[in-house]
């Protein structure tokens, strides 16, 4: 008798978590400015979340009795930022090799899943998200052939949680295309020019042989046709070729570009991103003819030219702008860019400087890279039915001043501490002489 009393308290229980569960968790963010970017911005709204996602936005939305209220009077409401060229989560301490899962050896790699090699507990990523870094777009690194990206929430336990899409492309590094001649005892031209033919010959066969595998397995079952076994390295490759999924060229010069731009017309590929594109304004009318995006890397680097100005860089986004050039601004992808993946605001900031509008700069990092990555209909901006990854602030977050006070992802405040706050707080304490600031 006894155990049939636990075994229906057993179930009382479990049919209260059921409820529980069953229940919509409701957030009603109201009072502050809300920026949605896809539309003006929509002062002393309200901005209602249930189950992680975005349910309504406006003055006049009522807020449910059972939602949990948070006041924003004076604040502003932005999207969650997407650093669109990264791999933070693929590496901790660039000097650690140990640390770093973004390279594999070998040039030919399309079977690479960089969503597989994320480290969720990772303490760069705490650093980036609380500047309002909500996803990433991580790249492998490794050959010509890298393998496909992925794009993931900074904010969950394990890869399968946090992974918004994945394969998002195929990414193949162009070589460079002209001799170089600086530093300290360069190649001789001849070495380069083999190293060059030989690096494009190896992303052309690597083409060539899965296109061939693609048409073997799709004909495999009829008449007459001869087995072929299942291949991974050939199967990844097949998606960009079915032009499911778009192929990514990194290439900066005009030189790799025209060639990478004659490589997809030879291989007849229609989806195509560009990432870095230092160049890509000297072609900007062919590339809004073929709907090229081009994913811009930070504005601060030098000019590439002699006869070049000093500006190229930083005007690059403005450039594209004016031509009507999808694009969006990164950081440089790099494990020196991963470490510093919170300054991405600053680089759209210095853009603005050089011909962009603060709407064009902050779509640059929000709305346009998920465009272009293919997940605005999840993130991106703040639109009813999207996942509701924001940041909270007290100004404008391109301003270095601006203090990000939350960021919400899929609906839930993260926390606002990193291995930074740590250790500003542990310095803090340290015992002081009598020169020392006042706290």
């Amino acid at each position: 008798m006894r155990t049939h009393r636990a075994f229906a308290a057993l179930l009382a229980v479990g049919a209260a978590l059921a409820a529980s569960a069953a229940r919509a968790e409701t957030t009603a963010l109201v009072g502050g400015t809300v920026h949605p970017v896809s539309g003006p911005p929509v002062p002393g709204a309200t901005l209602l979340i249930v189950d992680g996602k975005i349910a309504a936005i406006g003055a006049g939305v009522a807020v449910p009795a059972d939602a949990r209220t948070v006041s924003l009077a004076g604040k502003h409401v932005y999207p969650g930022f997407l650093s669109a060229d990264s791999v933070l989560g693929l590496t901790e301490i660039a000097a650690v090799g140990a640390t770093n899962d973004y390279s594999e050896v070998g040039e030919t790699n399309p079977n690479i899943r960089a969503e597989v090699g994320l480290n969720p507990d990772s303490d760069l990523i705490p650093v980036a998200r609380v500047n309002g870094i909500t996803s990433a777009h991580i790249i492998p690194r490794g050959g010509a052939v890298a393998g496909t990206s992925a794009v993931y929430r900074l904010d969950g336990w394990t890869y399968e949680d946090m992974t918004v899409r994945a394969p998002v492309g195929l990414h193949v590094r162009w070589p460079n295309m002209t001799v170089q001649r600086g530093g300290f005892n360069p190649p001789s031209d001849e070495d380069q020019k083999k190293v060059r033919d030989q690096a494009i010959e190896s992303i052309r066969r690597a083409f060539d042989e899965g296109r061939a595998y693609v048409t073997a397995r799709g004909a495999f079952g009829r008449a007459g046709v001869p087995r072929h076994d299942q291949d991974v390295k050939w199967d990844a490759m097949g998606r960009a070729l079915r032009g499911e999924i778009p192929v990514f060229f990194h290439a900066q010069t005009l030189a790799q570009i025209r060639a990478a731009l004659r490589f997809a017309d030879e291989q007849k590929l229609e989806r195509l991103v560009l990432v870095g594109g230092a160049d890509s304004w000297r072609i900007a009318p062919e590339l809004r003819a073929r709907g090229v995006a081009v994913v811009t890397l930070s504005p601060a680097e030098l000019p590439r030219r002699r006869d070049s100005t000093y500006d190229e860089s930083y005007s690059l986004p403005a450039r594209l702008q004016a031509a009507g050039v999808r694009y969006c601004i990164a950081d440089g992808g790099g494990t020196d860019a991963a470490q510093n993946a919170r300054n991405l605001p600053y680089s759209a900031a210095q853009a603005v400087g050089f011909g962009l509008t603060r709407e064009q700069a902050l779509r640059s990092i929000t709305l346009s890279p998920a465009e272009i990555l293919g997940v605005a209909d999840r993130i991106g901006s703040l639109d009813a039915g999207k996942s509701a990854d924001l940041v909270i602030a007290d100004g404008d977050p391109l301003e270095l001043r601006t203090r990000i006070e939350q960021v919400y992802i899929a609906g839930k405040p993260v926390s606002m501490e990193s291995r930074h706050t740590r250790l500003f707080r542990k310095y803090d304490a340290r015992p002081r002489g009598p020169k020392a600031r006042p706290r």
